[in-house]
């Protein structure tokens, strides 16, 4: 298991002082580890007070997509400058 970030475990806590189950609250910083994901998060549970918990899961999950989706991108950026730099010696 990952360590958890700071900014996950703030997430953690907001998520169980709306009343999530505590297993919900480690399930979702589990997979939201990182300052970057669990601040999307906190970011996007601050516009309500209170989501089903299928909400709260389909925004982890598009949270997830779309942090896989950035480190594509830069992998395939990291290739083509490779790439660029072999064409040009």
């Amino acid at each position: 298991m990952e360590q958890r970030s700071k900014k996950s475990a703030e997430l953690y806590h907001l998520l169980l002082e709306r009343g999530y189950p505590e297993v919900f609250c480690g399930q979702v910083t589990q997979m939201l580890h990182t300052d970057w994901t669990a601040q999307r998060m906190i970011g996007y549970l601050s516009h309500y007070k209170k989501l089903p918990m299928g909400e709260v899961a389909d925004e982890m999950l598009s949270i997830l997509s779309d942090r896989d989706r950035i480190m594509e991108k830069k992998e395939l950026e990291r290739v083509n400058a490779s790439w660029n730099e072999y064409l040009n010696t």
